[in-house]
C-alpha cells in the first residue's frame, strides 16, 4: 500500500492519477475529506481506502506491515496566511509525526517541501544542506517548511530512505479548487477567456522590465515523474530543488497561454500592490544538479509544450489528470 496525503489536493491527486496509470492500486488516500471543493479530483482513481486527515497515524500503527511507501503532500499552502499556529500544526508538528512513524515501522518518505524556503534568494537557489539553516523565507508558510527540513536534517534517526523536495512554482491540471493560489497559468486562462486580455504586475525593480520578472516554473507531470523516480530509487536520500531549472518571465508565460488558447496577446500591467511590494521576487531559478547527479536524467517540459497541454487537454475542457 502507498500512503499519498493532500490526495484531493492538485499535486496529491495528480500523483494517484500516476501511480494508478503505473499499476499501483492499493493507494491509501489522506486528506481532510469534508472539502468538497476538491472531491472532483479524486473521481474516476483507484483508492483502496480514504482515511481522514487525524485518523492517519493510528491507521498507520494498524496497518504499518503493508505499507510500502509515504507520499507526505499535504499541507497549509496559503502564502496569504499569517497565523503561525495553522502552520506549526498542519506543516511541522504533523510531518514530524509522519516521519517518526516511518522511522518507527521502516516507511521510505518522500515529502513535499518548497521555494518559498528561499525567501529573496539572497542566498541563491542551490540546494546545498549546509546553506539551509541560514535561509530567510518571507512569510509563515516558508517558514514552516524551512523549519521542518532544519529539523529533518538535524535528526539522528531517520527513514531508511528520505527525500524533502523544494517545489518551485507548479502548474498544470486539477488545481481548479485553489482559488488564488492557484498558478498564473490557470487565472491567464480564465481572465483572457473573460476579457481577451492579461493584467500583469508592474515592475518596481530597475534591473527587471514590466512583465520580465522570472519564475522557474515546472510542469505538474515532470514533478510526478520525479515523484515516480523517487520511489523507485530508494537511495540518496536528502533534500532535492525541483524546479525546470530554467527561469522564464511572466510575459512568456501569459504570451503561451494566448498562442494556446488561439488569441493575440494583449497585455498591460499594474502596479504591484504595496503591501506585498518589497516581498516580491524577481527572479528564481533551481539549480537542479543535485538531482541530476543521482540519475533523474528525463528531460523536463518546455515552458511552452506544458502550457499548450495544460490549456488545451484540460483548461479548456475541464478535464482531470
Amino acid at each position: 500500500m502507498i500512503i499519498v496525503t493532500g490526495a484531493a489536493g492538485f499535486i496529491g491527486s495528480g500523483l494517484i492519477s500516476r501511480l494508478n496509470r503505473d499499476g499501483f492500486k492499493n493507494i491509501i488516500a489522506v486528506d481532510d475529506f469534508s472539502k468538497i471543493e476538491k472531491a472532483e479530483n479524486l473521481h474516476g482513481k483507484t483508492i483502496r481506502e480514504k482515511v481522514e486527515r487525524d485518523a492517519l497515524f493510528e491507521w498507520i500503527d494498524r496497518n504499518n506491515r503493508a505499507i510500502e511507501f509515504i507520499f507526505h503532500i499535504g499541507a497549509r499552502t496559503d502564502t496569504t496566511e499569517f497565523d503561525k499556529n495553522i502552520f506549526d500544526e498542519l506543516n511541522v508538528s504533523y510531518s514530524k509525526q509522519i516521519w517518526e512513524k516511518c522511522v518507527a515501522y521502516q516507511i521510505p518518505l518522500v515529502y513535499a517541501s518548497s521555494a518559498a524556503t528561499y525567501g529573496l534568494g539572497e542566498n541563491g537557489y542551490d540546494d546545498d544542506e549546509s546553506s539551509i539553516p541560514a535561509l530567510k523565507p518571507l512569510n509563515p508558510y516558508g517558514d514552516s517548511k524551512n523549519e521542518f527540513d532544519i529539523w529533518a536534517l538535524q535528526q539522528e534517526k531517520k527513514p531508511f530512505f528520505w527525500a524533502g523536495l523544494k517545489f518551485f512554482n507548479v502548474y498544470g491540471p486539477n488545481e481548479y479548487h485553489k482559488g488564488r493560489m492557484a498558478s498564473v497559468v490557470f487565472h491567464a486562462y480564465n481572465q483572457i477567456k473573460a476579457t481577451e486580455k492579461m493584467k500583469l504586475f508592474r515592475s518596481h525593480n530597475p534591473d527587471f522590465k514590466d512583465g520580465e520578472q522570472m519564475r522557474d516554473f515546472i510542469y505538474v507531470k515532470d514533478l510526478l515523474d520525479v515523484c515516480i523516480f523517487l520511489m523507485h530509487h530508494r537511495k540518496n536520500s536528502g533534500i532535492y530543488n525541483l524546479g525546470s531549472g530554467r527561469a522564464r518571465t511572466f510575459k512568456d508565460l501569459v504570451t503561451s497561454t494566448f498562442l494556446a488558447m488561439e488569441k493575440a496577446p494583449d497585455i498591460s500591467y499594474i502596479d504591484t500592490p504595496e503591501d506585498i511590494r518589497d516581498k516580491y521576487q524577481y527572479f528564481t531559478e533551481a539549480n537542479m544538479g543535485k538531482l541530476r547527479s543521482i540519475g533523474f536524467t528525463q528531460p523536463f517540459t518546455s515552458l511552452e509544450d506544458g502550457v499548450h497541454d495544460y490549456v488545451k487537454n484540460y483548461l479548456s475542457t475541464g478535464a482531470y489528470l
